[in-house]
């Protein structure tokens, strides 16, 4: 292979990696509502839950696919995605306070 070549497929490959690269997704917490309320992201993809109310609250997953203990007020948690699927969540403190995160 030519240095060319060499040259081509790296730029090539770099290319593909950020693409693929893993996002980080911001939820706040406000108003007691989980803004946005739905979300949806990839497989490798971070959450971060950052609470801006006066009060703590939790995002504490439905059916075992997370539990943040509580977050303090100006506090902030994150949550890698690691399997797709559909994880509802609510605030165990607060439990009119519902979201959903959507995984692909």
């Amino acid at each position: 292979m030519t240095l060319r070549l060499r040259l081509l497929a790296g730029v090539v490959a770099a290319g593909l990696a950020a693409s693929a690269a893993a996002a980080t997704h911001t939820v706040t917490i406000e108003g007691f509502e989980f803004k946005p309320q739905a979300l949806e992201v990839k497989v490798g993809d971070t959450v971060e839950w950052v609470n801006r109310d006066m009060l703590p609250h939790t995002a504490t997953a439905t059916a075992n696919g997370f539990e943040s203990k509580t977050i303090n007020p100006g506090g902030r948690w994150r949550w890698t995605a690691r399997a797709a699927g559909q994880y509802a969540y609510v605030c165990a403190l607060h439990p009119n306070m519902k979201g959903v995160v959507q995984v692909r």
